[in-house]
């Protein structure tokens, strides 16, 4: 225990460590965080309307407005909700009607008018108006049901694409069923931008900083000339390999703690427990999980932590197999951004599964109808999303211990 307390005291001390720490604090929770919600994405709209810097920094006040104007429609989602939306934007002075793209929940009536009710576009006018300008709100009936038939269609053209087999079907419908009408409903676009933005990019954000941090775990101690010291000590090689494994791997915890507790903090400080029972289907009306705001936050959590220690697995693993800082640390970063920089060129099948490496696919997929086939066997995308990146860490780590033992050999 003594000697993992030194070693990690000694990896937090390092000055690279150190800045990498504040970097990603600063960049994930105090840019990605409190400014978005203070400032440019829920600030109101300032002079120069085409640029969200543009914006005022009144966010806090913004969004207990946007909570209290839409509790004005009542707490579950019915025709008549969905009518008086539609009605209450239909009623707006052109010149002072909020924009579709505001924060306001205009953009989900939009949404669910362009797909369960597309009988409603005049299609013989010249010039494009969104559905919500128009549309006949006494025709806006049968919610639940047009839904039903929306997901039956994009289940339908999913099958007939050979991305779903009929097991992969009931599959679906068997989770969508489970799904409790009507719906409770509060203002849907913080969460929105929580769970489709704020929150999924948090790993895309931690990544390069663990690699900078860890990269160096290993092979730093060839750079220093230190190797052949430690392998010296009354320890032995193992004992401190393992040390430096282990306090490599809290160290990426904290990380995480750090920053993911920092975003929990800022959004619940903005936008309190407001919603959180609201079912993701206001998020994208076709999703099959029945999960409400607050699960989905917590697997998105789940997935970011796991992906963490997967990819602090990796990047100690490839510091143990060279000696060169920054060889060792491309390599960490390759992890990341070769498959988004290749995606389009690879296969399908290739890019399927550079999605399950750690930190690199996206816990959006919650919303989604993806399954993954093993020996034909379906397995929904979003468990497969949380499981594989902590399996590939947990495997690494043996390899990266005994990786800097041959090292150490040589």
């Amino acid at each position: 225990m003594e000697l993992f307390v030194l070693e990690h005291k000694r990896l937090w001390r390092t000055p690279r460590v150190l800045i990498c720490v504040a970097l990603c604090f600063i960049y994930s929770v105090l840019y990605g965080g409190v400014l978005s919600f203070q400032w440019f994405v829920f600030g109101s709209e300032g002079e120069d309307t085409t640029s969200p810097y543009e914006n005022n920094f009144d966010g806090y006040s913004v969004i207990r407005d946007y909570q209290e104007k839409f509790s004005q429609y009542g707490d579950y989602w019915t025709d008549e909700t969905f009518q008086k939306i539609v009605a209450e934007y239909e009623s707006y002075d052109p010149m002072e009607r909020p924009g579709l793209q505001s924060m306001g929940d205009w953009m989900v009536a939009q949404s669910f008018l362009n797909h369960l009710y597309p009988e409603l576009e005049d299609n013989a006018s010249q010039t494009y108006q969104p559905l919500i300008l128009y549309a006949d709100t006494e025709k806006l009936t049968d919610f639940y049901g047009k839904r039903q038939w929306y997901l039956d269609f994009n289940i339908e053209v999913a099958r007939q694409g050979g991305l779903l087999t009929e097991d992969d079907i009931d599959m679906l419908q068997e989770m969508n069923s489970q799904i409790e009408e009507p719906w409770k409903y509060e203002w849907t676009q913080g969460w929105n931008y929580l769970l489709t933005t704020a929150l999924p990019n948090i790993s895309a954000k931690i990544a390069p900083f663990l690699a900078i941090a860890l990269g160096f775990l290993f092979s730093g101690e060839w750079h220093d000339s230190t190797a052949p010291l430690l392998h010296t000590t009354k320890h032995g090689w193992r004992k401190l390999a393992r040390v430096k494994v282990l306090s490599g791997l809290s160290f990426a915890v904290e990380l995480f703690v750090l920053i993911a507790g920092g975003m929990v903090i800022a959004q619940l400080i903005y936008f309190g427990t407001s919603g959180w029972d609201m079912p993701i289907q206001f998020i994208k009306e076709i999703a099959v999980a029945p999960w409400n705001m607050l699960k989905t936050e917590l697997f998105e959590l789940a997935f970011t932590f796991l992906g963490v220690i997967g990819y602090a697995g990796m990047t100690m693993l490839f510091s143990s197999l060279v000696k060169n800082n920054v060889l060792a640390l491309v390599l960490s970063l390759s992890i990341t951004y070769v498959p988004n920089l290749l995606g389009r060129y690879l296969p399908l099948w290739a890019q399927e599964v550079s999605q399950y490496l750690p930190l690199v696919g996206s816990p959006s997929d919650i919303f989604r109808m993806n399954v993954f086939h093993i020996f034909g066997k379906g397995i929904w995308s979003p468990y497969m999303l949380i499981s594989v990146p902590i399996v590939i860490g947990i495997v690494c780590i043996p390899f990266a211990i005994m990786g800097w033992a041959r090292r150490q050999k040589v």
